[in-house]
């Protein structure tokens, strides 16, 4: 079983965006009994919350629910527990690898580390929080969710 976690900052937009898009991609594959996939903060400022309203609604017009998911915030522990942890922007990655005291097994990335073509241009997917624009995030999460389950397929 290949375990995934999503990370972003406060689990209520980007990395339940990941989480559920990915799922959805794996179980379109057929490949949902090899995966587990959860997503968790790196701050404890939203933990308990529901997902953003603005990911709900993007995810159900893909026909997805995220019903249920609540932020939770990464652990230490989280480093042994899963074999790739997948930060949405490099203030994500360093807050992982304190969390997780390094790095050492070199698990933790960047999901647009995964979309060689747009690797060159962009490394963050902007928070949505921030920028209201979820059109943007959806796009950039879809296309590093596609990548990284294409690197897993050629990968394992």
């Amino acid at each position: 079983m290949i375990k995934i976690l999503f990370v972003c900052h406060g689990n209520i937009c980007r990395s339940p965006m990941a989480e559920f898009v990915m799922k959805d991609l794996v179980q379109k594959a057929g490949l949902e009994n090899q995966f587990y996939i959860k997503s968790a903060a790196t701050s404890t400022e939203e933990i308990g919350n529901p997902v953003h309203r603005g990911t709900v609604h993007k995810l159900a017009q893909y026909g997805l629910s995220c019903k249920g998911k609540t932020a939770m915030q990464m652990k230490a522990s989280d480093y042994n527990e899963y074999d790739y942890l997948i930060g949405m922007d490099v203030r994500n990655i360093a807050n992982m690898k304190r969390i997780a005291s390094g790095d050492p097994e070199e698990k933790i990335a960047l999901l647009l580390d995964f979309t060689y073509e747009k690797k060159e241009y962009k490394t963050d997917i902007a928070d949505p929080w921030y920028t209201g624009n979820f059109d943007e995030t959806w796009n950039d999460v879809l296309a590093g969710c596609k990548g990284f389950l294409e690197y897993l397929l050629q990968n394992r």
